[in-house]
């Protein structure tokens, strides 16, 4: 016992800087783990030995899927938001655009497929013409959007659109989950400066007592480890508030879900689910070609109704359908972009997902997040054990120098 107390009276800056150094440790250990998550985007390294890519990168793909299958199955009724659009008022929107559109189309189209007569045709004809056919407009257009949203399963995948978006943005994913987790990424950081700090004073007592060299690499990978996996455990149970005397104790994740209820359904409004990125979906994506059919058979009955007999005629009517709907698909992104403010209000996929989140129960809610770690957890604790080990042998060399 005198040779403990000796010892600590002669290297007491050292001993009194252990547990220091434990708490450095639990907090440097978090934050490699912390950034190895994320970064880097792509792999850095020699395949397939050595090197790294972030966990959530590595695995977009999957990680997309399970944000997707949560949105579509429980966050997001495609219906009920498309249900909100008011026809009167998108036509509204959309009068002067879908105006210049239809004369712009007309008059290419007559005057490809019926030149001699059209031109022969008096000024004040063609205006009538072209007048008549911009008066079913607005019927059309309700018309459409009413076909569109009984049928919005056949022109819209919106499981390929998120995924195909989410996993060619990697980095978009990254924040993604990166943003709703900020706050739970600091307490991991914090809470290793505490662990670690616990467990250095047990550390430096074994060492007074012992002196063995292994005792500071040992406690250095067990600071590690645990820290990351205590650390890792607190962001999500316990699920349900649990009381403890006058304490009351719950996930940090799932305290805070009002607040990431509100973040990630403003991200996924504003980078995933844009008007701009629907409108590209269901214009190019996997069932792009029932979206066509429909505006060709829309098309196919303006011509039928306001064209006059003098330019029917078997194959060059048809042709002057085709025509029609492929001009009408062409310009059909440009004449809806006047919409996209009104189409972003009154669909509000923010506050939809916002609302759908509050509802969902604990372990719904902790699936948003916990993929994130689940699928690589192992490593990044193993990771925080090895940091541990190498700086607890640096103390050696430095306690026996």
């Amino acid at each position: 016992m005198d040779a403990v107390l000796n010892d600590l009276a002669q290297h007491w800056p050292l001993y009194a800087a252990m547990p220091f150094i434990a708490a450095l440790i639990g907090y440097v250990t978090k934050r490699v783990a912390i950034e190895m998550m994320f970064r880097p985007l792509d792999f850095v390294g020699i395949k397939p030995v050595f090197g790294w890519q972030g966990v959530v990168p590595k695995h977009g793909g999957r990680m997309a899927a399970v944000a997707t299958e949560l949105l579509t199955a429980n966050l997001l009724d495609l219906r009920e938001v498309f249900g909100r659009i008011d026809p009167v008022i998108i036509t509204a929107e959309l009068e002067q655009p879908l105006l210049r559109a239809v004369d712009h189309i007309a008059r290419e189209v007559l005057a490809e497929h019926h030149p001699r007569l059209w031109e022969v045709m008096p000024t004040l004809a063609q205006e009538m013409l072209i007048k008549q056919v911009q008066a079913s407009a607005p019927r059309l257009v309700r018309e459409f959007l009413d076909d569109v949203r009984e049928n919005l399963d056949e022109v819209l995948d919106v499981q390929h659109m998120t995924v195909q978006r989410l996993t060619r943005d990697r980095a978009l994913l990254v924040r993604l989950i990166r943003e709703t987790s900020r706050p739970e990424m600091a307490f991991i950081a914090r809470m290793g400066i505490f662990f670690g700090f616990g467990l250095g004073l047990v550390q430096t007592i074994v060492w007074a007592f012992t002196r063995e060299p292994w005792v500071l690499p040992v406690f250095g990978g067990v600071i590690g480890l645990c820290t990351d996996w205590l650390a890792i455990k607190l962001i999500f149970v316990p699920r349900e508030p649990v009381r403890v005397g006058r304490v009351i104790l719950q996930g940090k994740f799932q305290r805070r879900r009002a607040e990431v209820a509100r973040q990630y359904g403003e991200l996924i409004a504003n980078e995933v689910l844009t008007v701009q990125n629907l409108l590209d979906a269901v214009l190019r994506g996997p069932r792009a070609d029932r979206l066509a059919a429909m505006v060709e058979q829309m098309v196919s009955s303006a011509v039928d109704a306001q064209v006059p007999l003098a330019f029917a005629g078997g194959t060059r009517l048809k042709e002057m359908k085709d025509a029609a709907a492929a001009k009408a698909l062409e310009q059909l992104p440009d004449t809806a972009r006047y919409a996209e403010g009104y189409l972003t209000e009154a669909m509000d996929v923010a506050k939809v997902i916002e609302q759908r989140m509050l509802a969902l129960t604990p372990l719904e809610f902790e699936g948003l997040l916990r993929p994130a770690f689940r699928q690589d957890e192992w490593k990044l604790i193993a990771v925080g054990g090895v940091i541990g080990f190498l700086v607890g042998e640096l103390q050696v060399l430095l306690m026996l120098g």
